[in-house]
């Protein structure tokens, strides 16, 4: 029996599973549906080939990507990231990251296997995995043992929050976070506050949407986890929303550190 057929042996116990962990997504269509045979596999597959990446890369902790929504008219690829690590060289790989919680402003930290990270509802069957250098590596590691990232969480979510306002938080802005708490040289970050005067002064530069007023109003009065009330007025009255995305991460990480890289998969 090949290694494919054993992972569909699988589905009927990870079935019973999925209605928990679809009530909580991030970067996919908040769909309460149970998923197809067929999107189980092809979860499973693409678990599978993103752990023996990060097995063979030697990391013991990356940022990790799924392609949940059609950002393309953003000319956007990825649509959300998490942290994946081992707490020791032969463990299993976890992953951490902020989901939304379906039809609600409110969010949670999640610590998960790689198979729930592709069960959301993907548009594509696609990952991007970004590997630091091994000093960020360990700073990210120790900061997980920690509780910086409680510290570091906001539950009232925002898809569209704004990078430098702490009233809100969108899951890949809780990434950066972290990153600005493990990259910030010989200052202790332990609040958002810090987290994102860190950030300006190094420069991070977030993902500028066209969202026109029309498309800002529906989306605040019919989205229970969209607001626009976090940006600069002049801003957005432009319709120049300012947020944090996948590829603003991968950019700022990629100049931060020289030693990063950055692989990408897809089910064929």
């Amino acid at each position: 029996m090949d290694l494919r057929s054993t992972l569909s042996r699988m589905l009927l116990s990870l079935l019973c599973l999925v209605t928990l962990h679809t009530s909580a997504q991030a970067g996919s269509a908040c769909m309460e549906k149970l998923p197809t045979p067929e999107s189980v596999r092809n979860a499973l597959d693409l678990a599978l080939s993103a752990r023996n990446t990060l097995d063979e890369s030697g990391a013991q902790v990356a940022l990790i990507a799924r392609a949940g929504q059609n950002l393309s008219k953003y000319h956007l690829r990825f649509s959300h990231i998490g942290i994946v690590w081992r707490d020791h060289p032969e463990g299993r790989w976890l992953l951490v990251h902020d989901l939304n919680e379906c039809g609600t402003a409110r969010s949670a930290l999640f610590n998960e296997g790689l198979g729930n990270f592709f069960l959301d509802n993907m548009y594509a069957y696609e990952t991007q995995i970004v590997i630091p250098g091994d000093g960020m590596q360990q700073r990210i590691v120790q900061l997980l043992r920690t509780s910086t990232a409680r510290s570091l969480h906001e539950p009232q979510y925002n898809m569209l929050a704004f990078p430098y306002s702490t009233k809100y938080q969108n899951s890949n802005q809780w990434v950066l976070e972290m990153l600005a708490a493990a990259n910030a040289s010989g200052v202790q970050i332990n609040n958002r506050e810090q987290a994102q005067a860190w950030l300006k002064l190094a420069g991070y530069q977030p993902t500028t949407l066209e969202i026109p007023t029309f498309t800002r109003l529906g989306g605040r009065i019919f989205r229970a986890n969209i607001a626009f009330d976090d940006h600069p007025f002049d801003r957005r009255m432009a319709g120049q929303i300012d947020t944090v995305t996948v590829e603003s991460i991968v950019n700022f990480i990629e100049r931060r550190d020289a030693q990063t890289r950055e692989i990408e998969l897809a089910l064929k």
